[in-house]
């Protein structure tokens, strides 16, 4: 009788592991599927249309605006490409890593006015300015995401520049890229 109560035992203990497993995974699968909202980012996209639209400044309101206290020009470009070259005045947080934590460290409260450009921004189509798909342009997915996180006070430029352009005020953290505009320029 022993036996088979063991055995008994041994069956029940593996069955509740096996259904403890299948109910972790299931939780597991169900917590991963409701981190994505497609259809609220697309609510969000809808929704704030018009007023990014409200929200594009052209050059000369655009360095206006950066030269102010409190204002943050926001590059979210790699790494890489901001340290070969960005406006004068930037700080960087790459796109892929905005979360909550790091948006208030980088730029602060909610209420900060926060100006913003990227590669399409630049019509020179040179590292580290390659243009992308209009489409595809960071500027749309960091706005959206911005205000997604509660930042309303973001403004983007507007049109396309050059590098070379004096009002752009391009600096580069490599100083060959700096010679390079430089020379394409001559």
């Amino acid at each position: 009788m022993g036996v088979k109560r063991n055995a008994i035992l041994g069956l029940l203990t593996i069955a509740a592991f096996v259904g403890c497993g299948l109910l972790a995974s299931a939780e597991a699968q169900e917590t991963s599927e409701a981190q994505i909202d497609y259809d609220g980012f697309l609510g969000l996209s809808g929704e704030i249309a018009a007023y990014r639209q409200s929200r594009l400044v052209d050059l000369e309101t655009f360095n206006a605006m950066k030269a102010e206290p409190g204002t943050i020009l926001l590059d979210t470009r790699s790494s890489e490409a901001f340290h070969m070259g960005h406006i004068d005045g930037a700080v960087n947080l790459n796109f892929s890593d905005f979360t909550d934590e790091k948006l208030a460290g980088v730029v602060g409260d909610t209420s900060t006015r926060i100006l913003i450009y990227c590669n399409n921004n630049f019509s020179d189509n040179v590292a580290p300015v390659m243009l992308k798909r209009m489409e595809l342009a960071l500027n749309v997915p960091t706005f959206i995401n911005l205000y997604g996180y509660g930042y309303e006070n973001i403004y983007e430029l507007k049109g396309a520049h050059s590098i070379r352009d004096a009002d752009i005020h391009w600096v580069s953290d490599w100083p060959e890229m700096v010679e390079a505009a430089t020379v394409q320029q001559n």
